[in-house]
C-alpha cells in the first residue's frame, strides 16, 4: 500500500510525497553503472540580488531564450514530468525566488519521491535548472518532479516508469555510458501518449545512454550567441563542442532515421541526438539554487525540448488531437516537409570525431527549433 500525502504550501506550490512503487519487472541491472546530469557551472552571482542578468554581464533570462526560439504558449492542460536523483530540499523556495524575480506565474509543481531522499549538491541544482526551465518555457503547465532514490539504472528507470505513467512529457537531463544490453531497457521509454527527452550528453562525440535508445528524443547542443539583453541573435548558433553526438553501438538504426536517409551516416545503427537547443555554459541560463549561477550543458536543452513539446500537446488539445507519442515520427516528418521554416539548421562547429554540417549531424541532429513555425505544424500531424 502506498500512502499519498498531499501538502498546500502558501507559494501556490504543491508536494505530493509517496514511497514504494509497483514499477513492472526491469531487466537485470548492471552493476557500477550510474547516470550523471549533463550540466556545467559557467559562474555565480550574489543570492541578494534580484536582476541576475546585472550581475557579471552573461546568462540568458527566459525571455531572452523564448525570444531567440520564437517559443509561445502556456502548456495548459499539460504534465512535464523532471527525473531526476536526489532531488533538491530547497526546490520549494528556489523555485518561487526564480519566478518572482522574472514575474513568472505562480507554478504548479508535484514532487514524487521513489523512497529515501538523499542529497547531492551536483544533482540539487540540476533539479533547479529543470523544474525552473520548463516551467519558465510552459507555465501553464503541471511540472511532476519524480526524485529517485539514486542515479543508479534501477533506481533511475523506476521513477521514468512512474513519470511515463503520469505525465506526456518526460524530461531526464542526465545520461551515462551505453550498455551492451542496453536494447533490453528500451521498453522503459514506450507508453501511450508519453514522449521521453533525454540528454545526449557533455563529453562531446560519443553515444550516451539513454538518450541512444529509439524510443527517446535525444537532445544536444547548441552555442546562441545573443545580442546583449535582447533575444536576437548576434552571430549564428553554432555546435556546441561539448554536445554529445554519434553512432550508438548496440542501437539498429530506426525507422524514423531511415526514412530521412541517414543510415549511411551511422552505417545502419542508431544516430543521435535527434534535435538541439542552446546548451554551451559561456552562453548559459541563470538559475537559481540557494543563490544564483550560470548552467550550461545538455541539460539545458533537455527541459527546454520537454517544454516545446507541452506546448505542442496544448495546440493538438485545442485541434482535438491526441498527444504526442513518441514523437520522432513527428519531428522527423517535418524535417522532409518544412525543414526550413520548423528547423534553425545548424552548420559549424565541432564535437571532436564530428563537424555540423547542412541538414541532420551528429552534434545538432536536426537542428534547434524555429518554434513559431514547429509549433503550430506540429499540432494536425496525426
Amino acid at each position: 500500500m502506498r500512502l499519498t500525502v498531499l501538502v498546500a504550501i502558501v507559494c501556490g506550490l504543491f508536494l505530493v510525497s509517496a514511497s514504494g512503487l509497483c514499477a513492472g519487472d526491469l531487466p537485470s541491472a548492471p552493476g557500477g553503472w550510474a547516470a550523471t546530469p549533463s550540466l556545467h557551472v559557467k559562474g555565480q552571482g550574489s543570492a541578494k540580488n534580484t536582476q541576475p542578468n546585472l550581475i557579471t554581464g552573461y546568462g540568458y533570462n527566459p525571455s531572452q531564450i523564448k525570444a531567440a526560439y520564437r517559443i509561445s504558449g502556456t502548456g495548459a492542460g499539460q504534465t512535464i514530468a523532471i527525473v531526476d536523483a536526489y532531488g533538491s530540499p530547497t526546490i520549494y523556495e528556489d523555485l518561487l525566488a526564480f519566478c518572482r524575480t522574472y514575474k513568472l506565474p505562480q507554478a504548479n509543481l508535484q514532487v514524487h519521491y521513489m523512497g529515501g531522499q538523499g542529497y547531492d549538491a551536483g544533482w540539487a541544482l540540476e533539479t533547479s535548472l529543470d523544474v525552473e526551465l520548463a516551467h519558465a518555457l510552459a507555465p501553464g503547465a503541471v511540472i511532476l518532479l519524480v526524485v529517485a532514490q539514486s542515479p543508479s539504472l534501477p533506481d533511475l528507470f523506476a521513477a521514468v516508469q512512474y513519470a511515463g505513467q503520469n505525465a506526456q512529457v518526460v524530461s531526464m537531463s542526465w545520461s551515462g555510458d551505453e550498455l551492451s544490453d542496453e536494447t533490453t531497457y528500451d521498453s522503459v521509454f514506450q507508453h501511450p501518449g508519453t514522449v521521453f527527452v533525454a540528454a545526449s550528453g557533455d563529453s562531446g562525440s560519443g553515444a550516451q545512454y539513454p538518450a541512444a535508445s529509439p524510443n527517446v528524443v535525444a537532445a544536444g547542443g547548441t552555442t546562441l550567441y545573443l545580442r546583449r539583453g535582447t533575444g536576437t541573435l548576434k552571430f549564428p548558433e553554432t555546435a556546441w563542442e561539448g554536445s554529445g553526438g554519434g553512432v550508438s553501438q548496440y542501437e539498429l538504426i530506426p525507422y524514423y532515421q531511415a526514412m530521412l536517409g541517414i543510415g549511411g551516416i551511422g552505417g545502419g545503427y542508431r544516430c543521435i541526438p535527434d534535435v538541439a537547443f542552446a546548451a554551451d555554459p559561456n552562453t548559459g541560463v541563470w538559475v537559481y539554487n540557494q543563490g544564483w549561477y550560470v548552467v550550461g550543458g545538455t541539460s539545458v536543452a533537455t527541459p527546454s525540448w520537454a517544454a516545446i513539446v507541452a506546448l505542442v500537446n496544448q495546440a493538438r488539445a485545442v485541434k482535438h488531437q491526441p498527444p504526442l507519442t513518441d514523437g520522432h515520427q513527428e519531428l522527423y516528418d517535418l524535417a522532409v516537409s518544412s525543414y526550413g521554416n520548423c528547423y534553425r539548421d545548424i552548420t559549424a562547429g565541432f564535437n571532436g570525431d564530428f563537424a555540423a554540417t547542412p541538414g541532420y549531424d551528429l552534434i545538432t541532429g536536426l537542428g534547434s527549433p524555429r518554434a513559431k513555425k514547429l509549433i503550430p505544424d506540429l499540432r494536425f500531424i496525426p
